[in-house]
């Protein structure tokens, strides 16, 4: 593989983003999935690579193809699974699934820890394999440039799997945004009440022997290989870890961030800053954390800030924004916020996306006093429909194999909105109060080393290809 920073400098400049994401829309445009109505099309055969969790949706999601692998390192999920598909094959290393079956298989769905999603992805698109893999995409900024590279040298069709990018709430919110409804916007504040899983511990001492249905070395993966605990990283547990997942920002921002991401065109911030933590240790991501983005002029775009806030708040410290930014939604909440929420602040009027999903929006114009549903606004009523509504998530994905138009979330712009996301994990490790100065386009920092934290140190028969 080529250089890091020399093979995509010139492919991910903000404007090569722009550009290619307004193709993309384009191409949705001229295409809203005409091959949908053919009667008869070849069933695909698809392997699905984490059968536990999210796996088992994922899996369902695809059951009307043609279903051929499972593979767990946890025999226990295979042989659960198997109940319902009991004429897969199953395995526990998706490697070797590839050298066995490889040349059978159309596409896979990835459904893995995070620090799986770059490596089993990438396997099956050098072979030419169309993939669906969860949020985040990948778990560093190195591994979402190889993806987003490998798509589209190999023409592959790929979606990640933050649902709400299907949603006609969430496009209805981009369309009214971009049409200048509340103006150009300065400020983003996003919340999520995530973690929900143990964060902000230390490594627990001793080891445990490991069931002899888990593979543990192939559950480590690319990561340092460490002592078996039960329950402390599998399963669920591990989003929580440096080493294996990305904390409540990489987990839910994906989700939460996906519609202003979209709407106001972000491209690479030029300064990333963990303002404040709470429950900060070694090896595992804090309780709760304040994490800002300030991003640059963008084409028709103003310089605007973004802040990210997480924490149970239930818990003793969470951080929120500050209540006079949010006044009006407290007062239509019943003086509650919701566990996660979006606002976007412009010089005519607020829009605010009370879920994860952006499924809905309320829209207040500066010289109103409350907030109206987007559907009902009048300003909004006027603007029009300039984005094509969804057959469904998985279904996008599905017609963009068989030559249908791009997913709305394919690596193109997911690769992206996870790589900018990234960037908070990695401010949030180097320091409370330590600001970055981004270069985008070099992927590295202007005044500090991050290095360490853009490209993790895969273990030996886990680099990424």
């Amino acid at each position: 593989m080529q250089n890091f920073t020399s093979q995509n400098k010139t492919s991910q400049t903000r404007r090569g983003f722009i550009k290619t994401g307004t193709l993309a829309g384009a191409a949705i445009v001229a295409a809203p999935y005409l091959l949908r109505a053919q009667a008869e099309r070849k069933k695909l055969n698809i392997a699905c690579i984490g059968a536990g969790g999210k796996g088992q949706s994922d899996t369902d999601g695809v059951a009307k193809e043609n279903i051929i692998a499972l593979c767990d390192p946890d025999k226990r999920i295979l042989d659960g699974r198997q109940q319902k598909y009991p004429n897969v094959k199953v395995f526990q290393d998706y490697r070797k699934m590839f050298e066995a079956i490889g040349k059978d298989l159309d596409a896979v769905t990835v459904s893995t820890p995070d620090h799986h999603h770059a490596i089993a992805s990438a396997l099956a698109m050098q072979m030419g394999k169309h993939v669906f893999c969860q949020k985040p995409l990948v778990q560093t900024v190195y591994e979402a440039r190889v993806l987003r590279k490998l798509a589209r040298e190999k023409k592959l069709a790929t979606q990640m799997g933050n649902q709400g990018s299907a949603g006609p709430g969430l496009r209805r919110a981009v369309e009214v945004i971009q049409a200048g409804v509340i103006g150009p916007v300065r400020e983003l504040h996003v919340w999520s009440n995530r973690p929900i899983w143990p964060q902000g511990v230390d490594r627990p001492e001793g080891e445990d022997p490991i069931p002899a249905e888990l593979d543990w070395d192939v559950w480590i993966g690319p990561a340092q290989m460490r002592p078996f605990k039960n329950k402390v990283y599998h399963p669920f547990a591990w989003r929580g870890w440096f080493d294996f997942g990305t904390g409540a920002l990489g987990d839910m921002a994906c989700h939460t961030v996906n519609m202003p991401f979209r709407a106001l065109k972000l491209g690479y911030p030029t300064k990333i800053e963990c303002e404040d933590v709470f429950g900060a240790k070694p090896e595992t991501y804090p309780k709760s954390s304040r994490i800002r983005f300030e991003f640059p002029e963008r084409e028709g775009q103003v310089p605007v800030k973004f802040w990210w806030y997480d924490g149970d708040p239930k818990s003793q410290t969470t951080f929120r924004p500050d209540q006079e930014k949010v006044k009006e939604i407290l007062d239509m909440q019943a003086g509650k916020l919701p566990g996660s929420g979006c606002l976007l602040i412009g010089d005519k009027g607020k829009i605010f996306s009370p879920d994860d999903y952006g499924s809905k929006f309320y829209l207040k114009l500066k010289d109103e006093a409350e907030y109206t549903g987007g559907d009902k606004h009048a300003a909004a009523q006027s603007v029009p429909q300039t984005i094509p509504r969804s057959p469904g998530h998985v279904q996008e994905w599905i017609d963009m194999i068989h030559g249908g138009a791009p997913a709305y979330s394919n690596y193109e712009i997911a690769a992206y909105l996870t790589e900018i996301i990234l960037l908070g994990c990695i401010a949030l490790r180097h320091g409370t109060k330590k600001p970055i100065e981004w270069d985008g386009p070099n992927a590295k920092a202007k005044n500090a080393d991050v290095s360490h934290l853009v490209k993790r140190n895969y273990r030996k028969g886990w680099d990424l290809v």
